[in-house]
């Protein structure tokens, strides 16, 4: 009896770990989106193209690829296509892009070029019917459901070929609360290896995809390098659809399709 109750109680334990990590399979999405290569922050060039602006998006949409892109919501609403909440980085500016307007964004320009910081609108506007977008959710301040929300409703009327994707699990349950028919992900990679300043439960969780229950995310975009780790292989397994990011070579690009991953790529032209 005794020996009975241990093996109930590991293959319960065991059915609650595999659970907590999984996701949901067979989204109609993956039909068009596994056709597709993903250009990372459109096809920049630096210095003369940045990442994130049009013509890095346009260079994309020219070469047959898809892009991945990233999206903050501004204090006026306004959805905006940057990578850090810090502008210093991306705009040489001080303070945080969620505090501006649409107005004061308009000022901004990217990486010491003329090209200003696009608005999601406009990047849609491009791609629309020609190419699909991976498109990042930028958490700030706790702000998740609002940018959620203001995404979902901005792609209610967007006709071209999409999925949604955060590092923040809760923005991606937000999405499945708010439009569970979108194709949605979880971003990840090994934050035990890589704090980026988070708490040490967090870095586990997030590792180890323990809030996938929250978001049951159609697919993992998990750091190519990272990529040998049991908790995704776990959840590919089980037939969610695995992402690489960011891959920088032809070499690694074609290691990740041969396991049948997704590619998000930059740095090289992976036709050549």
């Amino acid at each position: 009896m005794k020996k009975k109750r241990l093996f109930e109680a590991a293959f319960i334990t065991a059915a609650a770990f595999i659970w907590t990590g999984s996701g949901r399979t067979g989204h109609p999405a993956w039909a068009e989106l596994c056709k597709w290569r993903y250009a990372h922050r459109g096809y920049h060039d630096k210095p003369q193209i940045p990442e994130n602006s049009i013509p890095a998006f346009k260079r994309a949409i020219e070469r047959g690829w898809g892009a991945e892109l990233d999206v903050h919501l501004l204090k006026d609403g306004t959805l905006a296509v940057f990578h850090d909440s810090d502008l210093m980085r991306c705009a040489g500016a001080e303070g945080v892009i969620e505090d501006l307007t649409k107005d004061e964004l308009a000022g901004l320009r990217l990486e010491g070029t003329d090209n200003k910081v696009p608005l999601l609108d406009e990047v849609l506007e491009l791609f629309e019917g020609k190419a699909p977008l991976i498109i990042e959710l930028k958490t700030y301040g706790g702000n998740h459901r609002a940018l959620a929300e203001a995404v979902c409703k901005r792609l209610d009327t967007y006709e071209g070929d999409f999925c949604i994707e955060s590092f923040d699990p809760r923005a991606i349950a937000e999405v499945r609360k708010l439009r569970p028919w979108i194709c949605r992900g979880q971003l990840a990679q090994d934050f035990i290896k890589r704090s980026e300043d988070l708490p040490a439960y967090q870095r586990v969780l997030l590792t180890t995809l323990r809030m996938n229950f929250l978001s049951r995310p159609d697919f993992i975009a998990y750091r190519f390098e990272d990529r040998h780790n049991i908790f995704l292989r776990l959840c590919v397994r089980s037939g969610v659809q695995e992402v690489n990011w960011t891959i920088d070579s032809k070499e690694d690009m074609l290691a990740a399709e041969a396991d049948g991953a997704l590619v998000i790529f930059e740095r090289f032209d992976p036709d050549e």
